[in-house]
């Protein structure tokens, strides 16, 4: 099937499509992206249950085209740390008090709950060489914390890392692609999707991350086709148990190697930190 989809792919549709029906919508989801255009155009009965077939396969295949292609950049990583940001994104960055983050982009916590919790994790350092601190114990964690993060034109690309308490991202502003690896898989898997308001078009605007995951993202244009970010990606992410330096690490280009074989690294080796390397 074209897209490298299946009739099994549409469980949850209200009822089967023939295999002729099948091809002309797909063959017509390549000229529009819209199911009520969709409907126009192929001069079908929009009834309840047309539309929502064409809407699951809308989503669908917008779903495989975006995990089947191969991640690139959209804006390029500046090699200037000091070059100025788009005076709207610097005048963000200045309202919210965001500082540069050792994975690039910018963040500042805005809340870390005094509620301290023993700790579920391993009492030694993901990464030996990360400063824990002031104060910090490895038996405790507190229950949770918020960060704001920003991915700019100057500064795109979050690299390849990982966390070892779970992740809440929700959407602020803007359009991103994060490409997660999920290292703990047999054999390990790599997922990639877009974060933004387009929800009909499969957009996220709320998404996970578990404990142990590799997760790299990178700055999209405004809109599909577009060149431009006014104002950047603004996120939030609410970690839990609380973030600690302690519980992150980067991904190297070795090891991504080992997890995803030399073909996909080779494509996904940008993502990775130029000091991991």
């Amino acid at each position: 099937m074209t897209n490298g989809m299946t009739r099994a792919d549409l469980l949850g549709a209200p009822r089967f499509l023939s295999s002729k029906d099948f091809y002309v919508l797909t063959q017509v989801y390549i000229l529009f992206s819209n199911p009520v255009q969709l409907c126009g155009f192929a001069q079908l009965d929009c009834s309840p249950s047309s539309y929502h077939i064409l809407k699951h396969l809308h989503h669908f295949l917008h779903l495989k085209m975006a995990t089947s292609s191969e991640p690139t950049p959209s804006f390029p990583s500046s090699s200037d740390p000091s070059a100025p940001e788009p005076a709207a994104i610097q005048s963000l960055i200045t309202h919210l008090d965001l500082q540069p983050l050792i994975e690039g982009g910018y963040f500042v916590e805005t809340d870390r709950d005094p509620l301290l919790i023993p700790s579920p994790f391993p009492p030694t350092p993901a990464t030996p060489s990360h400063p824990s601190r002031p104060g910090f114990d490895p038996a405790l964690r507190n229950a949770s914390t918020n960060i704001f993060y920003l991915l700019t034109p100057r500064s795109p690309l979050g690299h390849l890392h990982r966390n070892r308490p779970r992740i809440i991202h929700t959407l602020h502003r803007g359009r991103g692609r994060y490409v997660v690896i999920h290292a703990e898989a047999t054999p390990p898997r790599v997922e990639t999707f877009v974060v933004g308001p387009n929800v009909e078009a499969g957009e996220r605007l709320q998404w996970i991350i578990e404990g142990g995951t590799y997760k790299a993202s990178f700055l999209l244009p405004d809109r599909e086709g577009g060149s431009e970010s006014k104002s950047g990606l603004l996120i939030t992410e609410t970690v839990v148990p609380g973030f600690e330096l302690f519980d992150h690490d980067f991904l190297t280009k070795a090891r991504l190697e080992r997890l995803v074989g030399t073909e996909e690294a080779r494509k996904l080796a940008w993502l990775v930190k130029p000091e991991e390397e």
